[in-house]
């Protein structure tokens, strides 16, 4: 099965209306890249804008469908996992209504349950934000 096919919903922890991830694209040992389209009805969207707090759950989700993916390959239940710290996050520019977000975190460190990415949210060419992310991840399952 290619990594787009497979549904957002068996690789994440999250439920709607709380989804800020639509699919992975790309994932490999490293790196990780996923999709977001922006909708006028998502719980982060103000005065037609994803606001800054939509752009980290973005980042985070994004970590959790990586974690998600290798749950999957290896057939095991999807796991809970926590924003340890956001640092030297920068935004460029809030996106905006029918923006679709492209973000990809990079592992720099992964010890025990925590691992540090990097990350970087594009629309189309131009980067709108970056961070330094630590996430823990739990050995509990996620509920369905």
């Amino acid at each position: 099965m290619n990594i787009t096919d497979i549904p957002i919903l068996e690789l994440l922890p999250q439920r709607p209306p709380f989804v800020m991830v639509d699919k992975l694209v790309a994932s490999d040992d490293t790196c990780t890249t996923s999709l977001f389209t922006v909708t006028a009805d998502c719980i982060f969207v103000d005065d037609g804008h994803l606001i800054a707090e939509g752009m980290v759950e973005n980042v985070a989700q994004t970590c959790a469908a990586r974690m998600g993916y290798i749950n999957y390959l290896d057939r095991e239940h999807v796991k809970l996992g926590f924003i340890g710290a956001v640092r030297n996050m920068c935004f460029m520019r809030l996106p905006r209504v029918g923006e679709q977000l492209t973000t990809s975190v990079a592992v720099r460190e992964q010890v025990f349950n925590m691992t540090l990415v990097e990350a970087t949210v594009r629309v189309g060419d131009e980067v709108v934000a970056t961070a330094s992310m630590k996430i823990a991840l739990s050995e509990t399952d996620a509920q369905a």
